[in-house]
């Protein structure tokens, strides 16, 4: 059914994945009018913001997501206490690699600054502390946390949308839109119009339009924004038959990354009973609009991976379930918060370039998208600089890092 009501609101906001669903959940919360448009269904699979799991981890090179990381956890904890289930699990978190690996060490560093309950640990504390289901070897280190867990990410997103909905806010899927301009009238704002030839009137308008937001933000204001979309494969691999409870997340068997090439990353037993997550943070570039939906990875060093980590307890043969997701790469791997600026001023707020590794701070990013947009800064304390659009006028590179880059691109794959 098509749209009857009001088409003036508040703020509209472009794009229903993970991060603008908790912006619509913060502004509506806040009693402001707000419109959620998503141009395909809800819930749906060709982007970044569904699948079974994501990680939270609070052990970062760049210790300016730990102030984001741990806003989140409040308030992952906040909205599954108003819709009534879950879905945040916690546990333990793990990083390993070798004891020289700039990252790592960074990792370090970022729990020492910060005060995060760590432990660093060599490959003989690390197989005695996990007893045996995690191996290293001599030239590692382990580093272990309390703050981490699994997310339920297509949960996590109706969630937010529930309870957006539930604040007064109106959604509407299957509504692409095809262009933002300014409002030329006495109101001001801005008209975001649709393919359907809609128009809505917002005062503010925020776009999180995923690997589409490049594609709109060169039709609404002329520019390239720095983010290439990348197809990651996600790999789930058989535990050997009496050991499954053993990696199971209730065991405290943690969520992990290995650093070093290539980057590895995964989750306990937990959607797929019997199964456990482990995948290389990587991919391939292609148009979001004309995906491969393959090839996938090469699975020689993976296995290998699992071969040497995990005492022989998981089958390391070949996954026997994989999934595709999307990721929005920025050349620095670091968020994209801000104004688009221009003739659009402070009216049009963009968040994007979340680098396969923002869901996990979609709460913290949906408050300082709905403060940008409403009171034009974010307050929390957390430093905006990084994720400025402007960085990448000065360095086409982005922030300045002290390390490699973790993801791994195409034929490195």
């Amino acid at each position: 059914m098509e749209y009857s009501g009001d088409h003036r609101f508040d703020v509209i906001i472009v794009g229903a994945g993970v991060m603008g669903s908790s912006a619509a959940y913060q502004l509506a919360q806040r009693g402001h009018k707000t419109l959620l448009l998503e141009q395909f269904d809800f819930l749906h699979h060709r982007g970044s913001s569904h699948g079974e799991s994501r990680t939270i981890r609070a052990t970062y090179p760049e210790d300016y997501y730990y102030t984001m990381v741990s806003e989140s956890a409040q308030l992952w904890a906040q909205a599954q206490s108003e819709i009534g289930y879950k879905v945040h699990f916690p546990t333990h978190h793990f990083d390993m690699g070798p004891k020289d690996q700039q990252s790592l060490l960074s990792v370090v560093a970022t729990c020492r600054k910060h005060g995060l309950a760590h432990r660093v640990m060599d490959s003989k504390t690390v197989s005695e502390y996990f007893s045996g289901r995690i191996n290293i070897p001599e030239s590692w280190i382990g580093v272990s946390t309390d703050l981490g867990g699994v997310i339920k990410p297509t949960k996590a997103v109706s969630m937010f949308q529930t309870l957006a909905l539930k604040n007064g806010a109106v959604l509407r899927d299957n509504t692409k839109v095809s262009n933002i301009k300014k409002d030329g009238g006495n109101e001001g704002g801005v008209i975001v119009s649709t393919v359907k030839g809609e128009k809505f009137h917002g005062k503010k308008c925020i776009v999180t339009a995923g690997a589409w937001i490049g594609k709109l933000v060169k039709t609404v204001a002329g520019i390239d924004f720095p983010v290439e979309p990348l197809e990651t494969t996600v790999c789930y691999w058989r535990i050997k038959e009496g050991h499954e409870d053993r990696f199971a997340i209730d065991s405290e068997f943690p969520t992990f990354a290995s650093y070093g090439a290539p980057y590895v990353y995964g989750t306990p037993s937990l959607e797929y009973p019997g199964l456990i997550k482990v995948a290389v943070h990587g991919g391939y570039l292609c148009d979001p609009d004309k995906r491969p939906w393959g090839p996938g990875v090469k699975l020689e060093e993976l296995k290998e991976w699992i071969k040497e980590r995990f005492g022989g307890m998981v089958d390391a043969e070949g996954p026997v379930a994989t999934q595709l997701c999307m990721y929005s790469m920025t050349p620095d791997e670091d968020f994209v918060i801000d104004f688009l600026g221009g003739e659009f001023g402070k009216d049009v707020v963009v968040g994007g370039g979340f680098s396969g590794h923002g869901f996990k701070m979609a709460p913290a990013v949906g408050r300082i998208l709905a403060e940008l947009a409403t009171d034009g800064e974010a307050g929390g304390g957390v430093e905006m600089k990084q994720f400025s659009l402007r960085r990448f006028e000065e360095n086409p590179k982005g922030n300045a890092k002290e390390y490699p880059d973790q993801v791994i691109l195409g034929s490195n794959l």
